[in-house]
């Protein structure tokens, strides 16, 4: 109480204010957190590398993605300043927002193979399932942090509609990935919770018991098919199979040094399908080897280490939830775009983070990330007071 009734003084009083102000390092008074910055940076300098061999050299879209990384980079730099106060009190209404759009997207979304997916304002393209995933953790974690923790039966019921509404609207889409990587990004807040155990096993349970009707009733024929691809991709080499082998076959003849930059016979001679976008790791492997991923992993790795650490440091649950999630959600994406690329799990369509082409996923991206700076500079200037 004594350290509270200290600070509400200092807040009184202009001269100490100022002298306080004084003792913030540059990053701090900017709100941006350096070693978090520095690893994103090195990551899209990497990013940019890879696609530009990807691409087979493509400068329109080198510069498309230029373009949107000065546009992630300044939403970052943006969503940093925002105190987190506001975003905690108008989470329902970006929530809301975002259930909004999806619901536009069944009716005026824009159609491209086979998927109704996007949104188009004249020349701009967006997809709206893209801002639940930041919209996701914030709701959820703001719900939470007022609530006594672990949470109870009636709230995880009520936050499990929460998930389910976006989810499911997602799915219509269709976009398997994207609603996993959405109902993911909530689902992790509640474990953050310090959800029961007994719920994550009857959770688990029904899962499991979900897993038949699911599969009769839910998910599509060409859905289907690539889980069954995944445990039989030769069955199919022509077909179905072809983009799991073709990545395999990319990874494996990398060796352990790669081939060399532009060097990668499967993306350039057009064996490996989406090579600038879900399948570009496997660009990545063939042209620098073993040891190319193996940096890239630590990049991510390092990245993922320093939200954990600005989680644990969080003023609050709301912080400390919405950090974990963050960070933790953003593993995800990471895991299942390299374990689909290396046969390990399905073809969900989920591109590699800040590696991808892509526009409104990067945006996105950045703007999390962004939230985590204010979390972490928010910390700092506590223990400097």
């Amino acid at each position: 109480m004594s350290s509270v009734r200290h600070y509400d003084f200092l807040r009184r009083m202009p001269e100490a204010s100022h002298d306080l102000r004084q003792r913030l390092s540059f990053w701090q008074v900017i709100h941006i957190d350096p070693i978090l910055l520095l690893l994103l940076f090195a990551l899209t300098v990497c990013g940019l590398w890879v696609l530009y061999s990807a691409s087979e050299g493509n400068i329109r879209m080198m510069q498309r993605q230029g373009v949107f990384f000065v546009i992630a980079y300044i939403g970052l730099f943006a969503v940093a300043q925002v105190r987190l106060s506001l975003v905690a009190r108008w989470s329902i209404f970006l929530y809301l927002g975002g259930v909004a759009l999806l619901i536009a997207v069944l009716f005026i979304g824009v159609g491209a193979k086979g998927a109704q997916r996007w949104l188009s304002l004249g020349s701009f393209r967006f997809q709206p399932s893209e801002i639940m995933k930041l919209a996701m953790p914030i709701v959820i974690s703001a719900y939470l942090s007022s609530k006594a923790l672990p949470p109870r039966f009636k709230h995880i019921f009520w936050l499990l509609i929460l998930v389910f509404v976006p989810t499911s609207l997602i799915m219509l889409q269709p976009d398997l990935g994207t609603s996993i990587l959405v109902a993911a990004s909530g689902l992790i807040v509640l474990f953050y919770a310090g959800l029961s155990w007994r719920y994550i096993l009857a959770a688990f349970t029904l899962i499991v018991m979900s897993i038949w009707p699911m599969w009769q009733y839910v998910l599509r024929d060409y859905q289907r098919q690539r889980v069954i691809t995944l445990f039989d991709p030769e069955s199919d080499p022509q077909g179905a199979g072809w983009n799991i082998i073709q990545s395999k076959t990319a990874i494996g003849s990398g060796g352990i040094t790669g081939k060399g930059w532009l060097e990668g016979t499967q993306s350039h001679l057009n064996f490996l399908p989406e090579s600038h976008t879900d399948f570009i790791i496997a660009v990545l492997a063939e042209e620098f080897g073993f040891i190319g991923v193996v940096v890239l992993l630590a990049l991510y790795l390092l990245i993922i280490f320093r939200g954990l650490v600005i989680a644990v440091n969080g003023q609050d649950s709301f912080r400390r939830l919405l950090a974990g999630s963050i960070t933790l959600t953003f593993f995800i994406y990471v895991f299942v775009n390299v374990g689909m690329v290396a046969g390990l799990l399905p073809v969900v369509g989920v591109p590699l983070p800040l590696v991808s082409l892509g526009g409104t996923s990067l945006v996105t991206l950045m703007l999390g990330f962004g939230v985590l700076m204010a979390i972490s500079t928010e910390q700092r200037r506590v223990v400097n007071k």
